[in-house]
Formats: C-alpha cells, sequence, structure tokens
C-alpha cells in the first residue's frame, strides 16, 4: 500500500522529477566527459599541448568534484522538498517509520542510479559532439580522444551512486526523526532578516580588504606563483561571502523604506527575498563564484585561440620553404599568390650550411626584428648576406630547412668559394602570402605533396616559417583551448542548476502565498510579473559579482599571453549572458508552473 501511495504521488509530479533527472543527467554528463579527458593518460600523452597542462586538468577535476558535490546537495534538497509533505501524510494515517525510511532510502538511491547512468551515455554522446564541434572550430589534431572511456565512466558511476547512499541515509534519518506535523510544515517558518550595523559594517570592510587582497594577488600572479592561486581562492571566497551577507541582507530591508517598495507587488517580491535571506547568500556566493569560473575559462580559452595566428605571423617574415620543388609543387606555390617568392642555392656540410652570397646581395633575405618588450611588436628587415651574417636572427633562415639542417650555421661564400664545394646543390625555394591562416587548407596540401619525395616535411617541428610555427604554437595551446571552453560549459551547468534547484525547492512552500494573493484578486499578470523580478535578481546578483570577478581574474593571464586578455572579451560575455538567460527563463516557467497551480 505504502509502495502504491509513493507511486501515485511520483506520477503526480512527474514534471517536478523530470526537471530533477535533467539537472541530474547533465551533471553526470558533465563530469564525465571532463573525467573522459583527466584520466585519459594516452590522450594526454600522445598530445604535447594538452599534455602540459595535464597538471591543470587533475586540479580542474578536483575542483569539478567539489562542485558536485554542492550540486548533489542542492539537488537532494529539491527532492526532499518534494516529498516532506507526503511522507508527513503517510506518518499521520498509520505508517511507520521504518519503512517510510526504507521507502526515501530506495527512493533517492533509483533516483541516482538512474539518472547517473542516463548520464554517462549521454556524456558519452555530448563528448563526441562536443570534441568533434571544437577540433574542427579550432584546427586541432588530437589523438586517443576516444568518446567512450571506461575508467571515467566507472568513476563517474561509482562517485555519484556514493553520493546518493549518502544522500539517502540523510534524508531517512532527517525524516524519520522528524514529527509528522513538522515535516507538513517544513518550509512554513520564515528567516527573517535582522541588521546588526556594526556586524555589518565589519563585514562589509572585511569582505572588501579580502576580495582586494585576492585581485591583487591574481594581478602579481607572475611573482606569486602558486601561492597567489592560493590567496585568492581563500581571500575572494571569504570576502565573497561576507559582501553577500551583509549588503544583500541590508539592501532588502533598506529598499523597503522607499516609496517604490509599496508600487503594486514590489513589497511582496522584497519579503518573499527576505523569507530565506540568509540561506539565499550562501548558494549566491557559490553561483557568483562559480559564474567567474566559468566565465573567465571561456574567455581564457578564446584568447588563446585569438592569440595563435599573431604568434605564427611574428615568428618569421615567410610562410613556408621547399627544399627542391617539383613542377606540381611550383604551381601550387603559383596558386597560392606570393606576395614574395625567392629562390636561394644551398650545399649542406657536416656542420654548415653554405649559400651564395651574391643571391642575397640581389635579394636580400626578410627578417621580422623585435621592436620594444612586445613579443608580438616587430619590424621587416632586408638583409644581404654580410647583414644576416652579423644579425642575431639570423635564425629565421635555418627555421625554414629540413632534414635536420636547422641547428647547422649558415655562412654565406663567395661564387668561386661556392663552386669548389664538392657536395651537391640544392634549391631553397621560400615563400610568403597575404595572409598565412587564411591559406592553410592550401598550404596544408602543399605540404602533403613535398612529403611524397621527402618524409621530413610529415614532422610538423621540420616546418620552417609561419606555417610550421602555426602548428606548434596550436598544439601547445590547444590543451589550454580545449580545458577552458569544457571548464565553462560545466561549470554554467552546474551554477545555474545549482541555483535553480535552491529556487524550486522553496516554490512549494511558497504556493499558498500566491493562491492567497490570487483570492485577494491580483491579476495573473502581476503574479508572473512578481516571480519574475524575484527570481531575476536571484540570477542578476551573482551575475554581476561574477563579472567584477572577472575582469580582475584575467589579470592573472597577462604574463601567459602575448595579447592583451581583454581583448575581444565581448563575444564570450555576449554568449554567456544568452545561455544565463536560458536558465533564467526555465526557472521561471518551472516556478510559474509549481505555484499558480
Amino acid at each position: 500500500m505504502l509502495t502504491k501511495l509513493a507511486m501515485t504521488g511520483f506520477k503526480n509530479r512527474w514534471r517536478d522529477y523530470l526537471v530533477l533527472f535533467s539537472g541530474l543527467i547533465m551533471s553526470s554528463a558533465i563530469f564525465y566527459m571532463f573525467e573522459a579527458l583527466a584520466t585519459n593518460q594516452s590522450f594526454l600523452k600522445e598530445n604535447t599541448g594538452i599534455g602540459l597542462v595535464g597538471i591543470i586538468f587533475q586540479f580542474g577535476s578536483v575542483l569539478l568534484t567539489i562542485i558536485t558535490l554542492v550540486y548533489i546537495g542542492y539537488a537532494n534538497s529539491f527532492l526532499l522538498s518534494m516529498r516532506k509533505r507526503d511522507y508527513g501524510l503517510f506518518m499521520l494515517v498509520g505508517a511507520r517509520k521504518g519503512k517510510i525510511g526504507q521507502l526515501i532510502w530506495l527512493e533517492t538511491l533509483l533516483v541516482g542510479i538512474v539518472a547517473t547512468l542516463a548520464g554517462i551515455l549521454f556524456g558519452t554522446l555530448l563528448t563526441m559532439a562536443i570534441s568533434q564541434l571544437l577540433i574542427s572550430s579550432l584546427g586541432l589534431t588530437l589523438h586517443h580522444l576516444a568518446a567512450w572511456y571506461f575508467p571515467a565512466a566507472l568513476k563517474t558511476l561509482l562517485l555519484y551512486v556514493g553520493l546518493f547512499l549518502l544522500a539517502g541515509l540523510f534524508n531517512l534519518i532527517a525524516l524519520t526523526k522528524t514529527p509528522a506535523l513538522k515535516l507538513l510544515h517544513s518550509n512554513d517558518q520564515p528567516n527573517r532578516p535582522q541588521l546588526k550595523p556594526v556586524w555589518q559594517g565589519i563585514q562589509i570592510i572585511g569582505g572588501t580588504l579580502l576580495i582586494a587582497v585576492g585581485y591583487w594577488s591574481m594581478a602579481n600572479l607572475d611573482k606569486l606563483q602558486m601561492l597567489g592561486i592560493a590567496i585568492a581562492l581563500v581571500t575572494i571566497v571569504m570576502g565573497t561571502y561576507f559582501l553577500f551577507n551583509a549588503i544583500f541582507v541590508g539592501l532588502i530591508v533598506w529598499l523597503k523604506h522607499f516609496a517604490i517598495a509599496h508600487r503594486g507587488l514590489n513589497n511582496f517580491t522584497l519579503s518573499q527575498l527576505s523569507f530565506r535571506i540568509h540561506n539565499y547568500t550562501k548558494i549566491l556566493s557559490i553561483v557568483a563564484l562559480l559564474f567567474a569560473l566559468a566565465l573567465g575559462a571561456i574567455t581564457t580559452g578564446m584568447g588563446f585561440h585569438r592569440q595563435v595566428p599573431m604568434m605564427a605571423n611574428a615568428s618569421n617574415a615567410y610562410d613556408l620553404a621547399l627544399v627542391n620543388p617539383t613542377k606540381t609543387e611550383q604551381n601550387q606555390i603559383k596558386a597560392l599568390k606570393p606576395k614574395t617568392q625567392t629562390n636561394y642555392h644551398f650545399k649542406v656540410a657536416k656542420k654548415a650550411v653554405y649559400y651564395q652570397a651574391s643571391e642575397f646581395n640581389t635579394h636580400p633575405f626578410t627578417t621580422l626584428n623585435m621592436h620594444g618588450k612586445n613579443q608580438l611588436a616587430f619590424k621587416a628587415v632586408t638583409n644581404s648576406a654580410k647583414q644576416l651574417q652579423k644579425s642575431q636572427y639570423s635564425y629565421q633562415l635555418g627555421q625554414l630547412q629540413t632534414n635536420g639542417n636547422q641547428m647547422k650555421a649558415a655562412v654565406f661564400l663567395t661564387p668561386s668559394a661556392y663552386q669548389k664545394l664538392a657536395q651537391p646543390e640544392k634549391t631553397l625555394t621560400v615563400f610568403a602570402t597575404k595572409d598565412v591562416t587564411a591559406n592553410l587548407p592550401a598550404i596544408k596540401r602543399l605540404v602533403k605533396t613535398a612529403a611524397k619525395h621527402d618524409a621530413s616535411y610529415k614532422v610538423a617541428t621540420n616546418l620552417g616559417g609561419r606555417y610550421g610555427a602555426y602548428l606548434q604554437i596550436n598544439s601547445m595551446y590547444s590543451g589550454l583551448q580545449f580545458m577552458g571552453f569544457f571548464l565553462g560549459v560545466a561549470f554554467l551547468a552546474m551554477l545555474a542548476s545549482c541555483l535553480m534547484f535552491k529556487i524550486l525547492s522553496g516554490a512549494a512552500a511558497d504556493q499558498h502565498r500566491y493562491q492567497m494573493l490570487d483570492k485577494l484578486g491580483t491579476t495573473q499578470r502581476q503574479l508572473t510579473g512578481a516571480i519574475r523580478k524575484e527570481i531575476a535578481v536571484l540570477f542578476i546578483l551573482p551575475g554581476i559579482v561574477g563579472v567584477i570577478h572577472v575582469l580582475f581574474g584575467l589579470q592573472m593571464f597577462k604574463f601567459l599571453m602575448v595579447t592583451s586578455p581583454y581583448t575581444g572579451i565581448w563575444l564570450p560575455f555576449l554568449i554567456f549572458a544568452g545561455l544565463y538567460l536560458i536558465y533564467y527563463l526555465i526557472t521561471v516557467k518551472i516556478y510559474q508552473r509549481i505555484v499558480l497551480q
């Protein structure tokens, strides 16, 4: 009979459970995606750029686990809020607490197992889709990236099932020791804010100082190293909580004294916000920090991706060089419509590469000389043989060589001395187009053709010029780009879901208040407007704080990026705002359906 009643309650609330299931599926799917990267050692070892940031992946995995603990806690509170009244009614009709405890434990565990298995399956598909999307958009070449990775699936299953076992045990203890009448009225006691000016002032000053110290440590990360990250993590977390706890409580009480608070349902909205204000400050602090992490990860990932072509263009004056190009290769070069193309003849000895000085005097070799402290600030300089021999930038000529000749010294000889060398003569063809990134597909085909008769062109490190630099730099930064997008998606989904579950967990208790307003003659439009304002405040406040954290937090990447980390920042902000708005609209829709039945 008890099981039948429970199933009836589940059937009546299937839409609410659908929200819970969808959130848990997304959470476990994202956790699986990240673990599929963080624990796949073959993937990390085979991809140089990603392998270099393996430690960061592991740190992100730990951080994601901590966030998952918080997320499961709020999802479980949402589950409890939906079932407390039902369990109280079961007790009133004579059901034994032991049986109800078993039912609670099994129901929580069932929700966790089903959602986790579905999440792993969805995560496998999502990993495949997102990986292909990122690889194609970023131009990455990644090896051993498997959508299905059993160790990651096992770790996800064990973590989530273990967490739900603990959650079920907590629910069993909490509900079976709670009187039936208290379960029926569990959400009816308000937590009214009480202003304490002295304590509020201490929290505001302390919170501001802590955040200022955190911002300072991030701006000086090149000096503080790992200590700077530790300082920022502690001070910004504590400072954000103090400011929310002091300012948010005081702001709501302060706004009630203004005339605007008495217009329409504004006073009701403010009262709703103050109803469980202290609980909201905790979750809003967490959401603000997650918001900053998510937006910062996406912004940084896009920043690293944006500077790759800039660094490639600053590496050499020429796109590529071919040794003894065939007729087919010469035609492919001609099709690129190069703005510069020159042939130099050379002979290779054991310790040096010998060139004809007269050719460099007739067709000077261009080098890119750094101009100022900025690594991307350079000026093009044409060099004769004598100038190139003395120039500190003569290595740019060696970069265009293949077959292990890059490290050999360049020696410029007179025609007579050059002719006395017994080594076979070769031709080095160098060329430059207007934009190497715009011609990447055509240059790739050219290299593929050259590799048919010279295997050295199959190795990216043997390719000199801008094209070779682009491949190597893109490979080096691909790990940071990839991780940034993955972390951004993970944190966004979890922060919005945490806030959504926190808001929805109190929706059942708010239902009778909206029913009273409806009986008093309040229009449906006024009720929905009040709901939108209330939830908008809860979404906007952590968003503002998160954006401020990101704007200051990007200072820590100044010494890692050759360009400003703020360049093009509007694009990730716009994308993130759109995704955040979608979560807000979903929360409003579900909340309206619960309280306005």
